[in-house]
């Protein structure tokens, strides 16, 4: 591990797509992003019994597709009480391979070294952070995380942040205390509001609250939509509709691998006649090219 800072060298002209969603679930030791019941019980809700490649091998398999990637873990050290993988170890990963891997960070808001965390990361390059409210258990719209989003907006980095039904601890008894309410997209409008120049990422269609987040991207410019974690045949048709008209300049393609591969959604995508042939281009690429600025 070194203390070098990401630089991307990807070259656009030779990725067809740049997934901006794809989880980092291990470290090059086996260990877990989540403790092993939540793990589980995730696999059984997706139906995801797949391998759960590391760093490197996400780089290999997103190579061979012609893809690049945004790549994270989710730390919820205060919540769930886990050791979270390491955002280094995913940063050099991302420089040894930074013609497809692009690092964000994740660091738990609720810890009290969250900030300087935050400005480590920073300075190490990455170009955003990922959140996960449910899963951290945290309220996005608390006034308290203020200075977190002072700090991604003063550094021009991306805050992507977890919205809707999730897979974490579905079925499990009470689904294992984590709140679904912390995870609707209205949340983040008092964000967008207070901070105009940070751009959110709204992640995966945000059932049951799809028109908040609809309302929220179109009001607020500098929210966009990631669609990953659905198959797009089960897109909301709202979502869809929206995403070939209205904010057709602020949808990202977003896959949620492991869970759910870039085969999978392309496939299903192509059958669903999702998109239409001159909006595509700018879902699978161009939008995301322009807010990760590697144009």
């Amino acid at each position: 591990m070194t203390s070098a800072r990401y630089e991307t060298s990807i070259d656009l002209a030779s990725i067809d797509a740049i997934d901006t969603h794809v989880h980092i679930e291990v470290d090059h030791e086996g260990q877990s992003s989540l403790p092993a019941d939540l793990a589980e019980a995730a696999s059984k809700y997706f139906r995801a019994d797949g391998p759960r490649p590391d760093v490197d091998g996400i780089a290999a398999y997103y190579r061979e597709r012609r893809m690049a990637a945004v790549v994270f873990t989710v730390d919820a050290t205060t919540h769930l009480k886990q050791a979270p993988l390491s955002n280094d170890e995913i940063i050099d990963g991302a420089i040894r391979h930074s013609d497809v891997l692009i690092p964000f960070g994740s660091v738990d808001p609720n810890r009290d070294d969250a900030l300087d965390e935050i400005g480590r990361l920073i300075d190490r390059g990455v170009k955003g952070f990922k959140f996960h409210p449910t899963v951290q258990g945290f309220d996005p719209s608390d006034d308290r995380f203020a200075p977190v989003y002072a700090a991604l907006q003063d550094a021009g980095v991306i805050a992507l942040f977890h919205t809707g039904q999730t897979g974490i601890g579905a079925g499990m008894r009470g689904g294992r205390g984590l709140r679904l309410a912390l995870s609707n997209p209205m949340l983040l409008d008092n964000v967008a509001a207070d901070y105009g120049d940070l751009q959110i990422i709204m992640a995966h269609p945000s059932v049951p609250w799809q028109d908040e987040a609809l309302s929220v991207a179109t009001h607020k410019h500098n929210t966009w939509i990631d669609l990953s974690g659905w198959s797009p045949k089960y897109f909301p048709p709202s979502l869809v509709r929206y995403a070939n008209s209205l904010i057709k300049d602020r949808v990202l393609f977003g896959s949620d691998f492991p869970l759910l591969t870039p085969d999978r959604w392309i496939r299903d995508a192509e059958k669903a006649e999702a998109f239409k042939p001159e909006v595509l281009p700018n879902v699978m690429k161009l939008n995301a090219a322009r807010l990760l600025k590697l144009v």
